[in-house]
């Protein structure tokens, strides 16, 4: 898979930008805050319809317009797919080979991309809500079922502690349609629980390996994901459920007196072992950037495996944060497969031929040009 041609319109610092790329390697140079990262922050908000930077979708919007577009050409297994996507105040409108899609859980899956940015080291070392959203944004491009799932669990989630917050403080209340919330929270919760343990079976398939090459054979890698009720891979979804179920009412009134849901997915974390040690507490600088790029490799293969077909990679100023050895790790990894995009502030140090092969774009002041 391979994005052929990019259309701006009124996205970010950029009025309006027509780019034709490389089925292999794009390169784009120039100083900080020229509009490197816009464009390939543009490509992934595509293919995913919300940005990796920002939750405020009208910071992609630029200063002083109603909307923004982005468009682009893709080539997949299948042939030229044109996918694109508007972005406005009144919400965002998307389009697959120009029809309009009526749910982005339709529209997302179309383009699969791999992003790694020096942010993504979060995914190891930040908070539980980055390694969840982690976990969502990769479920959901190669399961549109698993999107669905999410919405209606955030959905009654947000039903469910409408009403704690309505009754926050009281000792107990009787409400038959808080009964019944719980209990479509419960099975939606399940279903979420469940996708997310069979996803990290089939990360850790590919991460352990990987992980080991890179860290010369020194290093063995485990990724575990965490339900916060406490439930085992193995357990049926019945099981699962009593269990949540239970967890639920040991913990009813603490909910009571703090207004919100304390158990379920929205609380779920993962968790990196290496060598027997937790990574994100224990592990240095260097073993904690090995496993995020080993997840990001994972990732390639994992979605490849999956849909038949390479997703395209977005390194965003990363290169620079990784040593010579996991920069020629991952350069030979992706050579002459994967489409990749690349922003540094230059290519001197980078010894690869990979880059030297590039196709090459200047960035300055929001317009790039092409060597």
């Amino acid at each position: 898979m391979h994005i052929e041609h990019l259309k701006l319109n009124n996205y970010r610092n950029y009025e309006s930008l027509d780019l034709s790329f490389s089925p292999k390697i794009n390169v784009f140079i120039g100083e900080n805050a020229q509009g490197k990262t816009n464009v390939m922050e543009s490509i992934y908000v595509l293919a995913m319809a919300k940005s990796h930077r920002t939750s405020s979708e009208k910071e992609l919007i630029r200063w002083g317009q109603e909307y923004a577009k982005i468009e682009g050409d893709i080539q997949n297994r299948y042939g030229r797919l044109p996918m694109e996507l508007t972005i406005s105040k009144k919400g965002k409108k998307a389009r697959v080979n120009h029809l309009e899609q009526s749910r982005l859980s339709d529209y997302i899956g179309q383009m699969n991309v791999v992003m790694f940015a020096p942010e993504d080291l979060n995914v190891v070392k930040g908070s539980p809500q980055a390694r969840r959203r982690f976990l969502d944004m990769e479920i959901g491009q190669i399961s549109p079922v698993y999107l669905h799932d999410l919405l209606t669990f955030q959905k009654l989630l947000k039903q469910r502690n409408h009403l704690l917050k309505q009754n926050q403080g009281k000792k107990t209340f009787n409400d038959v349609m808080f009964d019944v919330y719980t209990e479509q929270y419960i099975e939606a919760a399940v279903k979420v629980i469940r996708k997310r343990f069979h996803f990290m079976e089939l990360l850790q398939a590919w991460a352990g390996p990987i992980h080991y090459s890179i860290s010369r054979e020194l290093e063995n890698m485990e990724i575990r994901y965490r339900p916060v009720s406490g439930m085992d891979v193995d357990w049926s979804a019945e099981q699962m459920a009593d269990h949540l179920a239970a967890k639920i009412k040991e913990q009813s009134q603490r909910e009571l007196e703090r207004g919100v849901t304390l158990v379920g997915p929205h609380r779920d974390d993962l968790q990196f072992i290496v060598n027997g040690y937790d990574v994100q507490t224990y592990g240095s600088q260097g073993q904690q950037r090995t496993t995020a790029l080993s997840l990001k490799l994972a990732e390639i293969e994992l979605i490849k495996q999956e849909v038949n077909d390479t997703p395209i990679l977005l390194l965003d100023d990363v290169l620079s944060e990784l040593d010579d050895y996991r920069q020629s790790h991952l350069l030979n990894t992706i050579k002459g497969e994967v489409q990749t995009f690349v922003t540094t502030t230059s290519v001197e140090g980078i010894e690869h031929e990979t880059i030297r092969e590039s196709e090459m774009f200047h960035v300055k002041q929001g317009s790039v040009d092409t060597e």
